[in-house]
């Protein structure tokens, strides 16, 4: 993601993170973040928590090397965003945007009373993308409702969702009401997944054509060509053209 939809992510978040004091004077006692997990449904998991008027991470589990690939130490918000699926930016952004408004209109004692939870695509350390299901509970604030830490799990679901768009709902805990697959708007636009190049690419390869007729087409060496189809398998996850087309005609590539 590039850095400019970073800062606006943090941006969103400002007007409940405008703390009066130091989030460091606040003691957080993480025998209360390991009750917290049984909130969440953990299967190859790994959490953070989460600095809010900081915009990073005070904690990494070492988890996340087993799931992404990537040592906790060298791991942090901005670089986690860089990582997120192009497709699935926007997703995450209006979705945010949507939960910043949702808790700055809960009275303060209504904080503790909701999660939230929605899946997007992030990319491990060897170029291949995981659906992670993103679940989010606060578990610092003051009493004027401005946030200092949130408790942050990551769980690989991508056996149970391979393909479709983001979705969000908030939880109630404790029973407070829930709201499912919420409708949000989108207000913000995907960066490309695929390069120009690549889609030329692959509508050659949609209209039946081999490596040789492409490379004539676009006047780029046959060598050219067959690099760019092995990237694009890497890329979208494909082991055969034939997966590669369908999946590109599924997912509105081209």
């Amino acid at each position: 993601m590039k850095k400019s939809s970073f800062n606006e992510f943090s941006v969103m978040w400002k007007p409940i993170t405008q703390a009066k004091k130091s989030a460091d004077e606040l003691v957080i006692d993480l025998e209360v973040h390991k009750k917290l997990f049984n909130i969440f449904q953990v299967g190859d998991f790994y959490y953070m928590i989460v600095n809010v008027p900081e915009a990073n991470f005070d904690f990494v589990s070492e988890h996340v090397e087993k799931v992404l690939g990537v040592s906790a130490k060298d791991f942090s918000l901005a670089e986690f965003f860089d990582r997120i699926h192009p497709e699935d930016q926007p997703y995450v952004l209006s979705f945010e945007n949507f939960i910043a408004a949702f808790y700055g209109n809960l009275p303060t004692e209504k904080i503790p009373c909701y999660k939230t939870r929605y899946d997007y695509r992030v990319r491990k350390d060897d170029g291949q993308y995981l659906r992670i299901l993103q679940q989010v509970a606060v578990i610092d604030y003051d009493d004027d409702g401005f946030f200092y830490k949130t408790l942050c799990v990551h769980t690989d679901i991508s056996d149970l969702k391979v393909e479709g768009k983001p979705l969000l709902s908030i939880i109630g805990i404790d029973g407070a009401p829930s709201y499912v697959n919420i409708n949000v708007e989108q207000k913000y636009i995907a960066t490309s997944f695929l390069s120009r190049r690549e889609k030329q690419i692959i509508n050659l390869l949609l209209a039946g054509k081999v490596s040789k007729e492409i490379a004539l087409e676009l006047s780029l060496s046959l060598h050219t060509i067959e690099t760019h189809r092995k990237k694009l398998l890497k890329k979208t996850i494909t082991s055969t053209t034939a997966e590669l087309i369908g999946k590109a005609i599924r997912e509105g590539w081209v």
